[in-house]
């Protein structure tokens, strides 16, 4: 029922920013989270950030704390990931994902590429 579009993707170079953006075509009124990912080739789907819905707490990774933050526009139904100071090991695919009670939906995904 929910399908998942994002966007924002690209390349950049260390130390450059990126904002990415999710846009459910649905608005989703339960109470539910709203998370970002990435894998990169080779290695494990791994779990960014993620924001609560309606109360609005977030929650990072180690490895982004301080760089990433996550924020959406309901009004919109649109999630945020704005992402500073990139490195080359967060070059993935990135995918939002709305976690719900009793299913998950996903998006396509977007190739985040950091190199010099």
């Amino acid at each position: 029922q929910v399908q998942l579009v994002e966007s924002g993707g690209g390349l950049v170079q260390p130390g450059g920013s990126l904002r990415l953006s999710c846009t459910g075509s649905a608005l989703i009124t339960d109470m539910y989270t709203i998370n970002w990912y990435r894998q990169a080739p080779g290695k494990r789907r791994e779990w960014v950030a993620g924001i609560t819905s309606p109360a609005g707490s977030t929650n990072y990774a180690n490895s982004v704390k301080g760089r990433f933050t996550i924020a959406k526009a309901n009004a919109k139904n649109t999630v945020y990931l704005q992402m500073n100071s990139l490195k080359p090991e967060d070059t993935a695919v990135y995918v939002c994902n709305y976690d719900l009670r009793n299913r998950n939906y996903w998006g396509q995904g977007t190739q985040v590429t950091v190199s010099s």
